[in-house]
């Protein structure tokens, strides 16, 4: 794991959503086990083969997990975004189903 992905996590003002990031990037490293991740535009980044698999970023009141490559995945309702990346927004109280997003990463990282 790279030191300053932890210390991003470690520095979210808010608990919640620092244990959110946390949570999500257990979730990418179950996932992909040989990932790859960096900080990048002052968010974590996690590539396989170089590429770009998933990033996780926070706002005011919410944190962004963007899973890429998602062209041919069906994904669920709240997701957003243009076909070759989605988003979903997680905000505070809202449970995230880590075997559906864990599988949904695995999916979409196949073909990196």
């Amino acid at each position: 794991m790279n030191q300053e992905v932890t210390d991003f996590i470690e520095a979210v003002k808010e608990p919640w959503q620092g244990q959110l990031c946390a949570s999500l990037r257990e979730v990418v490293h179950g996932a992909i086990p040989d990932v790859h991740e960096r900080i990048q535009y002052k968010k974590p980044h996690f590539l396989k083969n170089g590429k770009y698999a998933a990033v996780i970023s926070t706002s005011k009141d919410a944190v962004s997990f963007t899973i890429f490559n998602t062209a041919e995945l069906a994904l669920p309702a709240g997701f957003d975004g243009p076909p070759e990346r989605k988003t979903i927004k997680l905000r505070q109280g809202q449970a995230i189903d880590a075997e559906m997003l864990s599988s949904l990463v695995c999916q979409a990282s196949s073909t990196l």
